[in-house]
């Protein structure tokens, strides 16, 4: 029988010293192991009917020896089982890394496990003694966006990435907006709103709203993944192609969710100023981020941190320090709502 997820906790927190520091190195090993079924089409082979290890080698054109250890492994890491007779099939867990799934985690594990993004680690080290946050252009020669620009593979991985987090994140944006008056604004824009998952949301849940999303041209081009026809909002939401440091359109309020995480303090406040120029009279601007909580507790927000430190220029940051830059940049009246997990929050400002 399986072991419940309050089973393996109990067992981690029963773990001596020692070996929680042994799991935290062999980290790497599960995640890279995980990876390695995705791009090979493992979750999209195995389903509930259990199949040969054999098979599932042929069907994916794999090497039948390497397969089944491959295979082991997946199943020991719990999102695969197998039986005595080496037939598999695919658990909740797994699951949720097949590309038909509709809270697919496949685009995340195959960014941040894929190659570009683990090169880009190796530079941590050098990064913290010479203090330039630079690693995406020690590696290759261009910083991240440039990077997704150049790199056609890269930029499908990353937008389906982008879309999965969304779905996540969206859940946890609309806990922290739950209850919050909206009958003072007609129009919302969701600024680099990817296709647009949020904000129509937003729109779902109040049907007298309209929204724009403002995005990069190729982030928009595929109508089929635009989610505005999808949810039936199609009448309420314009999709604009921009560039937040250029221009954004006059709005009542403004949405931004994981966006300034990406950029430098002098950056943000540039894309904040911009919105404060734009913003209607009592215009609202809502910040979404993963906001870093004090020391006593641990947060997924702490380790994200480092990951941006890589990818890019910005970093996670504290309510605080998103209110402050905020105020920097002429937005007042400044309060932070938080989802029900604590997983992210809103900093709401106004004109």
């Amino acid at each position: 029988m399986k072991k419940t997820i309050l089973a393996n906790l109990l067992e981690k927190n029963e773990m001596s010293g020692n070996e929680k520091t042994l799991d935290i190195i062999f980290g790497r090993w599960r995640s890279q192991i995980l990876y390695t079924g995705v791009k090979l089409g493992v979750f999209d082979c195995v389903n509930s009917v259990p199949k040969n290890a054999s098979e599932i080698a042929n069907q994916l054109g794999l090497d039948n020896s390497l397969a089944y250890r491959l295979l082991r492994a997946l199943s020991s890491l719990e999102l695969l089982e197998e039986d005595l007779d080496l037939n598999f099939t695919i658990t909740e867990q797994g699951e949720l890394l097949g590309k038909d799934h509709p809270r697919t985690l496949r685009g995340i594990a195959l960014l941040e496990e894929g190659i570009e993004h683990y090169s880009i680690w190796k530079h941590l080290p050098a990064m913290i003694i010479d203090g330039k946050q630079n690693a995406f252009p020690r590696e290759y020669g261009k910083k991240l966006f440039e990077y997704t620009e150049s790199s056609q593979s890269y930029r499908e991985v990353f937008n389906e990435a982008m879309s999965s987090y969304s779905r996540i994140q969206t859940g946890w944006i609309l806990e922290a907006l739950e209850g919050l008056d909206f009958s003072k604004i007609q129009h919302i824009c969701d600024v680099g709103g990817g296709q647009g998952h949020l904000l129509c949301s937003i729109l779902v849940k109040h049907p007298q709203l309209k929204g724009t999303v403002l995005e990069l041209e190729n982030v928009i081009n595929n109508k089929d993944l635009l989610w505005a026809p999808k949810m039936g909002v199609q009448d309420r939401c314009n999709y604009l192609e921009g560039n937040m440091f250029n221009d954004v359109p006059q709005a009542d309020a403004y949405i931004m969710k994981m966006i300034l995480h990406d950029w430098s303090d002098e950056e943000c406040i540039t894309i904040l100023s911009k919105l404060h120029r734009r913003a209607k009279n009592e215009g609202t601007v809502f910040i979404a981020e993963h906001m870093v909580p004090g020391p006593e507790k641990p947060h997924f927000s702490k380790l994200f941190d480092i990951h941006m430190m890589c990818v890019a220029t910005g970093r996670e940051r504290t309510a605080e320090e998103y209110a402050d830059l905020s105020r920097k940049a002429g937005w007042s009246n400044i309060k932070t709502l938080h989802s029900h997990s604590g997983q992210m929050g809103v900093v709401q400002a106004s004109k």
